[in-house]
């Protein structure tokens, strides 16, 4: 019986893995969802307080010998208590044995493969030319899925929207000396996504949205990354859409029999297809496409065997007898 490696947050942030790692790890994970190589269940939650979960989150990726879960949770109210909107754990499990190699925080992780999987869904759907995006919700998701889409696409115009104007102003003041782009402090959601290429709504996942962007914002062309389920966006302005893709189609199915997307379009593909090549991404210039990344624990599982083999290649982290 081995020890088992635990990572803190600063621990998983010293490994210093790179976004474009991290995106390629993503591509090839979804590659083998699309081709039916993976597990993955739907995952179960808890809900202690309104809008608030608690999820439980396993996968296997058999190709890269990755098992485990994330217990994870996401509470809005946190906001006014000055603590993180995500909190939580991985356990990673040795798939020969079952036994659990590695204890690691989760926040770090969940904000950088989501923003990977918003640029995977994008070099899919988005136009190859792109070169501008609104960001809506200037937090932590907003920077790691601006960082990701800045690997994938010649940024060079960035606007940037949150209910909070300090938030916003911290956000274009930090991301803009961090990319070399100059950002510009959208003063409404509107200003956020007219003209845009690229639109990436992050604020809470709600069950019974106020949703601010309406039909006509997003440009014919444009493409938009809900990372907040359909938080942000109205019924019309996803009517509107002429595709609408997701990471998880059954996933997707279960919210929706749970209250969640009532207005939203049944998504035609998931992004394995889209990166198997099953199905087709954008296939004209003015297309307006979606994606509505639910966050899947096959993200988690294709980045933290990386986090776990190279903390141990250097040393970090603290050995924990079972």
């Amino acid at each position: 019986m081995s020890d088992l490696l635990y990572l803190s947050r600063h621990d998983v942030e010293r490994v210093d893995l790179g976004m474009r790692e991290i995106i390629a790890a993503l591509e090839a994970m979804f590659l083998e969802k699309g081709h039916g190589r993976v597990e993955m269940p739907p995952k179960p939650g808890i809900h202690p307080l309104p809008d608030a979960f608690i999820h439980a989150m396993p996968a296997y990726i058999p190709s890269v010998r990755s098992a485990g879960i994330k217990w994870v949770s996401g509470y809005p109210q946190n906001q006014a208590k000055a603590l993180p909107y995500i909190s939580g754990l991985l356990i990673l499990n040795d798939p020969e044995t079952g036994f659990p190699i590695s204890v690691m925080d989760c926040a770090w992780i969940t904000a950088m493969r989501t923003g990977a999987a918003t640029a995977v869904a994008a070099k899919h759907l988005a136009r190859p030319d792109s070169s501008s995006a609104g960001i809506l919700a200037c937090g932590v998701q907003g920077r790691a899925n601006l960082g990701a889409l800045a690997c994938q696409f010649g940024i060079t115009q960035v606007r940037a929207f949150d209910t909070a104007p300090g938030v916003a102003r911290r956000f274009a003041e930090e991301m803009g000396k961090k990319l070399g782009v100059g950002i510009e402090v959208a003063e409404t959601p509107r200003a956020a996504v007219e003209g845009m290429d690229i639109v990436v709504t992050s604020g809470p996942i709600l069950k019974h949205p106020d949703p601010t962007i309406e039909a006509g914002w997003l440009e014919p062309g444009g493409f938009g990354s809900l990372v907040d389920f359909d938080s942000y966006w109205q019924g019309p302005a996803l009517a509107e859409a002429d595709r609408i893709a997701t990471d998880d189609i059954p996933q997707m199915e279960y919210y929706r029999s749970v209250g969640y997307f009532r207005q939203t379009p049944k998504a035609y593909a998931d992004l394995g297809e889209l990166v198997a090549g099953l199905k087709p991404g954008r296939e004209s210039a003015s297309e307006r496409t979606l994606a509505i990344n639910l966050g899947i624990a096959l993200d988690d599982m294709a980045v933290a065997p990386l986090i776990y083999q190279r903390a141990k290649e250097r040393g970090i982290g603290t050995l924990l007898p079972l």
